[in-house]
């Protein structure tokens, strides 16, 4: 990690720690994370991908609700990709947030008027403005338009609220287009998300390490058992492979390489798998005051498996993953 990253993690880390309440315009005016990937000239930092992956990882760390991932990654990146421009001021300085949905099947009638359905949508039912992203182009509508719906879903993870909205016939003005718009998105999101995986996978080995160094059983540590420290090693090794996957991935989709989409879903499938095989490890050696509800365990292993599904389940992926790399 650069000296200049490494700075950006510390700002954020300790802010994170402060826990100031709103913290999303503290984040965003202080740090300026909701503009980091956003040129200056659209009231952004001016810096990379990889800027953004920093703190999302810091999210990450602590399961924090924010709109970071949906609103100033997925939101910004779609509105450059798409070369509209005009919304992204008001998105920088966390003044506005935006909830990006990928509509599978849409309609247009009338003068711009457009329906649809978009599941597990981040950040719904905070937004002021919704991104839709349908075919190749990228449509604006109104949040509290007449003919949105937004309907929150029942989730397995508290800290992540996701929302079912439907749009039926509603004014949307076209703000560009670009090919490739949803698949590209859809890699971003996998990459972006990852970031967050490895870093809730960091804090839960921290946490674990932490523990079986204090729990002792048969008058010793329980960390000093080798069976333990096996176990350790591996959700270790596991970690690192998949902070090396992320970075990979987001370092190649930020460069705009050719295996950018290859390797965004190996991303998002090892850093699933990672993330579930840690918290499960932290579960198990935290014994049963990991399955109480005072203890934030059961916390990350509600993320790990909710967030194997977002943008796709691991086995969809895998499949993707295998029509491009097996020969025929």
């Amino acid at each position: 990690m650069t000296e200049e990253r490494g700075a950006l993690r510390d700002a954020v880390r300790g802010l994170l720690a402060a826990r100031p309440d709103p913290l999303w315009p503290r984040l965003c005016k202080e740090i300026g994370v909701a503009g980091l990937a956003v040129p200056e000239e659209y009231g952004g930092a001016g810096a990379t991908l990889l800027e953004s992956q920093v703190v999302l990882a810091e999210l990450g760390r602590l399961l924090t609700p924010s709109p970071m991932l949906g609103s100033a990654v997925l939101a910004t990146q779609a509105l450059l990709r798409a070369g509209a421009t005009e919304l992204l001021p008001s998105l920088c300085a966390g003044d506005r947030v935006a909830a990006l949905l990928f509509v599978e099947e849409h309609r247009l009638s009338g003068k711009s008027r457009l329906s649809g359905e978009a599941s597990q949508v981040l950040d719904a039912s905070s937004a002021d403005v919704l991104l839709v992203a349908a075919g190749d182009a990228l449509w604006e509508v109104a949040a509290a338009s007449p003919g949105v719906a937004v309907l929150p879903c029942d989730v397995l993870d508290a800290t992540r609220p996701l929302a079912v909205v439907r749009l039926d016939d509603v004014p949307a003005r076209r703000l560009g287009g670009a090919a490739g718009l949803r698949p590209w998105l859809r890699d971003l999101a996998c990459v972006a998300l990852s970031a967050e995986q490895i870093g809730a996978a960091s804090r839960a080995f921290e946490l674990t390490h932490e523990y079986v160094r204090q729990r002792v059983q048969f008058g010793r540590p329980i960390g000093s058992f080798q069976v333990i420290q096996h176990r350790l090693a591996e959700a270790y090794l596991r970690l690192e492979a998949a902070t090396t996957a992320s970075w990979t991935a987001a370092e190649a989709l930020a460069a705009g390489a050719a295996e950018g989409s290859t390797l965004a879903a190996m991303a998002k499938v090892y850093c699933s798998e990672a993330l579930q095989a840690v918290v499960a490890e932290m579960v198990q050696m935290h014994g049963g005051i990991a399955i109480t509800w005072e203890h934030d365990a059961h916390r990350y292993l509600r993320r790990a498996y909710a967030d194997a599904q977002l943008f796709g389940a691991p086995a969809g992926h895998l499949d993707r993953l295998a029509a491009t790399l097996l020969p025929a």
